[in-house]
């Protein structure tokens, strides 16, 4: 029996922070929006560790703040390392920078099968249609163009879904990406193998920073310590690829003798068991994970989160890019699908914008990454890198939190305010208009934005579309 083909809007495959978030926005605006994912939620996902920037930013936007303040999780003050030339582990908290001060100071530490089925939840409620168990087998071509996908439903049935764009928000193993042209490019400062498993009873840290993440560095690597609750903790070895034959064999084995290696995790440990059963009961591998790919989007298709792309763990970036991601392609097909302004121009800006981000964070861990400076050296790096004007500490903090963008929505009011400050200061003296233009086009009644370039788009009103804004920077 052949089924007729199902006409939508937008489609998105895949139901993780990316996908979910980007089918929200896209719905938000009125769009008829399926989602299609081919496993069944809740369901296991690395990426425990989360950035003020999603938590009170895209979380916000979504309508989910108040879930996710409900939710149980671990409360993120910040980050502890034992890292660098010092002996002793140094902290940095969230608050220290204007970007994220007052009450937007802290992030999470979630259980991921949690928090995205809260988020693929409100998908639905927000107008997605939500259908699990169901994989997408390959896209379909037109005149040079995507105009769907087709796909095996929960049933076992094939179908055929159309849409005017398709979103891949398949993840790291995404072979719908190959359909968008390019290939992906693998970073070759971060070529890393993650080993890691889960464990009850592990020590935490003293208040305020027991749900700190902490990194520790150790001969082959380093390691990861994320607190998801007063008892679980996930624990994991990111080690270079040349240590590689020590993954072989039984894996709980490996990774007990990467924590004998690491005085510190082996403390933290001492009293703790391993997980062996249910969802935390294995210890798994990763690798391969830094990389970026050439191309975004093609006619009638976009590529968001770990479809294409993902930076090296050590900041706990990986939610924060990929709702990002998620939130600047769901501006560029809102914005095509209103027609005011063209598909490649929309699109153009997305992927300036997610490259610009993607940089930031590569360039910075590539200096993090030599361990043999101290803490106010690499202070001092994120101060170069993203071209803060605050002071090095604070710079670092930004960067770390999620706020290198200077997405307004992905920061504090107070922050905002000040940059409005600022820029009104800036006026003085030079020619109004041009400022008064940005000042208009920065801070309007939904809005914070200032051009990449001066051809550039900037975020409209309401968030969730493109722009031309008149303005240069």
């Amino acid at each position: 029996m052949t089924h007729p083909a199902e006409e939508y809007d937008v489609l998105v495959a895949g139901g993780g922070p990316g996908g979910a978030s980007v089918a929200t926005f896209v719905a938000m605006q009125g769009h008829r929006v399926l989602l299609l994912e081919k496993e069944e939620f809740p369901r296991y996902q690395i990426g425990e560790s989360l950035l003020p920037s999603t938590v009170h930013g895209i979380c916000r936007l979504l309508g989910v703040s108040e879930e996710v303040e409900n939710a149980g999780f671990v409360r993120k003050r910040g980050g502890t390392f034992a890292w660098g030339s010092g002996a002793e582990p140094w902290s940095f908290d969230f608050a220290l920078s204007k970007k994220f001060a007052g009450p937007t100071s802290y992030a999470y530490q979630v259980e991921r099968a949690k928090f995205d089925q809260l988020l693929l939840d409100n998908a639905r409620r927000k107008g997605v249609e939500v259908r699990e168990r169901c994989a997408v087998g390959e896209v379909i071509e037109e005149d040079d163009r995507v105009r769907g996908v087709r796909y095996t439903d929960s049933d076992g049935v094939e179908r055929t879904a159309r849409a005017r764009y398709v979103v891949d928000a398949t993840g790291n193993q995404s072979k719908l990406q190959r359909s968008i042209g390019g290939r992906r490019r693998y970073s070759e400062h971060f070529q890393n193998i993650a080993l890691f498993g889960y464990f009850e009873g592990g020590r935490r840290l003293p208040e305020p920073n027991s749900g700190n993440i902490t990194c520790v560095a150790f001969p082959s690597g380093w390691f990861w310590y994320i607190p998801l609750s007063d008892t679980l903790t996930s624990v994991g070895a990111v080690v270079r690829k040349e240590c590689a034959d020590r993954l072989r064999g039984d894996r709980a084995e490996a990774l007990s003798a990467m924590i004998a290696e690491c005085p510190i995790v082996a403390e933290y440990l001492s009293d703790a068991e391993r997980v062996t059963e249910g969802r935390y009961g294995e210890v798994r591998v990763r690798k391969d994970w830094s990389y970026l790919h050439d191309t975004f989007w093609r006619p009638g298709m976009v590529l968001v989160g770990d479809a294409v792309g993902f930076i090296d763990p050590l900041f706990s970036s990986g939610v924060h890019m990929s709702t990002y991601s998620a939130l600047l392609a769901a501006r560029s097909i809102n914005t095509a699908l209103r027609g005011e302004l063209g598909e490649r121009e929309c699109f153009a800006e997305y992927e300036a914008r997610y490259r610009k981000e993607y940089q930031t964070f590569h360039d910075f861990l590539v200096t993090f990454y030599d361990i043999n400076r101290d803490e106010q050296q690499y202070f001092e790096d994120a101060k170069r890198v993203t071209r803060d004007t605050a002071p090095a500490a604070q710079a670092f903090v930004g960067l770390v939190g999620g706020g290198a963008s200077d997405e307004a929505v992905l920061t504090a009011e107070s922050y905002r305010d000040k940059r409005k400050e600022d820029l009104h200061e800036l006026s003085r003296g030079v020619h109004w208009e041009g400022h008064k233009i940005q000042l208009q086009a920065a801070f309007g009644e939904a809005a914070d934005d200032v051009p990449l370039s001066a051809d550039g788009l900037i975020a409209g009103q309401d968030g969730m579309h493109w722009e031309r804004s008149g303005a240069s920077v």
